[in-house]
């Protein structure tokens, strides 16, 4: 170069030295900053993770407890059923420690205790089905035994052979019935 020429920090362009301390800055500034950003992201990634097994853990207990109460309900839903008909069983009881029972007190204690029986089976959504004669054949409530000539209109209901009962309208036995036949 000549000696009138600038050298090249006199021209404004970093040496080499400084542009490699700079660039280190830089980069160790850089280093910095991410080091900061992994470890923030860490403990942000383990936060979630102990969230997570917290929620799971949560969900487990409440599946648990949910079962547990299913549990319960089976085992002890039909208690206030069964506690409905202790008088009933009560009654029969009574019934049969009277020695020397006359016809008349068999009759009036069996119709009492098929009063409390009633009682105890309507308190619990139990009902009967019992379709009067000319009712309209129902096959969802009714089971035909037998079809018969009858003067009444076709598909009716001529006897009931013995009664039906639905619990909550859901049939648990369908009336036994006869019916007429069509014309």
């Amino acid at each position: 170069m000549s000696e009138n020429t600038p050298s090249a920090p006199e021209q404004g362009i970093p040496a080499p030295e400084e542009m490699e301390a700079a660039m280190a800055a830089h980069a160790s500034d850089e280093m910095e900053r991410l080091q900061k950003e992994l470890s923030e992201l860490k403990a942000k990634s383990a936060d979630l993770a102990d969230q997570f097994l917290r929620a799971k853990a949560e969900a487990e207990n409440a599946r648990r407890r949910a079962e547990d109460e299913v549990t319960k309900a089976r085992k002890f839903g039909i208690e206030s059923f069964a506690e409905s008909l202790l008088p009933v069983a009560d009654s029969l009881d009574a019934a049969l420690a009277i020695q020397n029972a006359t016809a008349q007190q068999l009759r009036e204690g069996s119709d009492a205790t098929l009063r409390q029986l009633t009682a105890a089976l309507e308190r619990n959504k139990v009902l009967a089905i019992h379709p009067a004669a000319g009712d309209k054949f129902d096959p969802h409530q009714h089971q035909a035994i037998s079809v018969v000539p009858a003067a009444q209109e076709a598909n009716t209901v001529v006897t009931v052979l013995q009664k039906g009962y639905v619990i909550a309208d859901r049939v648990l036995r369908p009336a036994l019935v006869t019916v007429t036949a069509p014309k």
